[in-house]
């Protein structure tokens, strides 16, 4: 009898819904901490909101740096938690964390100092620059505090504990609400700060969150069981590992951080107007992302987790259904963004009618490559890097970065292409990725085991 296109086995819905709810909420609670800071500096007008959202971009290189070694840690553990090892975990954590704050403190010291120049690699419009200054120089120095905290999330989503990292994100973003207020506009006898209040709050808010994990995961958790020390051990054996998978990994964030700092440059030599339209419309295709991105993370863990078990018939009958799953959910994505663009744009009274045009023209954009960043999302990074066939995903993200996507774009400014064109261009690989997940998956030669018997 041939195998059912969406699996019979409930245990894997159960499962998906179970870490995929906090993860979405996770996603979503950390997108209303931005949403809000992007609502409240917008009233400040475009130059403000515009030097904030260059500004966050170093924090979006940070973050895909991080992401790369968090992502090796996580493929490498839910694998070992398929097998219960968790001392192999906790070492991996360690690992993870050393890098982790290496690379953290070193962009962080870097923005300190030189915030100006780092701003100039993205935009020569000299407003966006004087107020993305004013906030990088800021909050740049949460960068430490962030890795540590994206790391101990990691640590336990691998365990198949995803409620910590949610509650600590809702907390967060109750601090960082309550402090934007007080510190932007200035209440409760505080000066009004602008966009250095932005800043201030947000890094008051990296540091509290940081200790809420810190306290849960050493005091707490009752699964990893981590203590002080056992983040000061390094296993060689298994830092080699981490090295040998992690490495792919965190190329391919590189390839994705040029990606993401050509997006900027390319787009930065628009003027405010478009700039302001291109932080919107990204942030409303990340609040339609929040629940894709949990599921993805979920398919991720029940992944790993199958093929550490060894189950690999049970996950190709998993694998047939994630991308039916996701191909669907993905063109209900690209409705949803469609349809409710307008009402979107509208929460932004102050932008002026250029930058409101100019937003529903890349929200359109948005409303076509949503369908194929859900299905190729949950498909390369939830079943190939997660299955084990990692250098797969750094290869052929840098072949459609460096020859498809780039190339295109610049072809298109240099050509004084209409803003929405080279915005298309710069999204085009999110559609083209699909035909080759497509071929991929259904090979199913992406699942490996890259255990080591008690981690050795």
């Amino acid at each position: 009898m041939p195998s059912p296109l969406l699996t019979r086995d409930r245990s894997f819905y159960r499962t998906l819904l179970r870490l995929a709810l906090p993860l979405a909420l996770q996603n979503l609670i950390t997108f209303a901490v931005t949403f809000a800071d992007h609502l409240m500096v917008g009233t400040l007008g475009d130059a403000a909101l515009s030097g904030v959202y260059m500004g966050g971009q170093v924090q979006t290189l940070l973050q895909l740096f991080s992401g790369g070694i968090e992502g090796a840690m996580l493929i490498l553990s839910a694998q070992y938690w398929g097998k219960k090892d968790t001392l192999s975990i906790r070492r991996l954590t360690s690992i993870a964390l050393h890098f982790s704050l290496v690379v953290s403190l070193t962009l962080g010291a870097v923005c300190v100092l030189f915030p100006e120049p780092v701003l100039r690699l993205f935009t020569s419009d000299a407003d966006v620059i004087r107020e993305g200054t004013v906030y990088l120089r800021i909050v740049s120095l949460s960068y430490g505090f962030f890795c540590v905290t994206q790391v101990l999330t990691a640590a336990m989503r691998s365990v198949e504990n995803a409620r910590i990292g949610m509650i600590n994100a809702a907390l967060s973003l109750l601090f960082n609400l309550i402090l934007n207020r007080v510190l932007i506009f200035g209440r409760l006898g505080f000066p009004a700060l602008g966009v250095k209040g932005a800043a201030l709050a947000t890094l008051i808010s990296r540091i509290l969150e940081c200790l809420i994990m810190v306290f849960y995961v050493f005091r707490k958790d009752q699964r990893l069981m981590v203590r002080p020390r056992d983040l000061l051990i390094s296993d060689r054996v298994l830092r080699r590992d981490f090295l040998r998978y992690g490495l792919p990994i965190v190329a391919g964030q590189v390839i994705w951080s040029i990606n993401m700092m050509g997006n900027a440059m390319i787009m930065g030599r628009f003027d405010q107007y478009v700039i302001a339209a291109l932080s919107i419309a990204n942030t409303l295709n990340t609040l339609a992302f929040v629940a894709i991105n949990g599921m993805s993370a979920a398919v991720g863990i029940i992944t790993g987790k199958t093929i550490g078990a060894g189950k690999t018939a049970l996950m190709k009958e998993y694998a047939v259904t994630v991308q039916i799953l996701f191909f669907a959910v993905g063109l209900c994505t690209g409705a949803l963004i469609y349809f409710l663009k307008e009402p979107f744009v509208s929460l932004y009274g102050a932008i002026a009618p250029e930058s409101a045009k100019a937003t529903l023209e890349l929200c359109t954009v948005l409303s076509v490559t949503s369908v194929g960043s859900c299905y190729q999302a949950a498909c390369l990074a939830g079943l190939v890097k997660s299955g084990g066939d990692i250098s797969f995903v750094f290869r052929n993200d840098t072949v459609f970065v460096l020859l498809v996507v780039l190339p295109s774009a610049i072809l298109a400014a240099h050509l004084q292409a209409p803003h929405w064109v080279v915005f298309a261009c710069l999204k085009c690989d999110q559609i083209l990725k699909c035909f080759v997940a497509l071929v991929k998956i259904n090979r199913f030669n992406w699942m490996k085991n890259l255990t080591r018997e008690n981690g050795t």
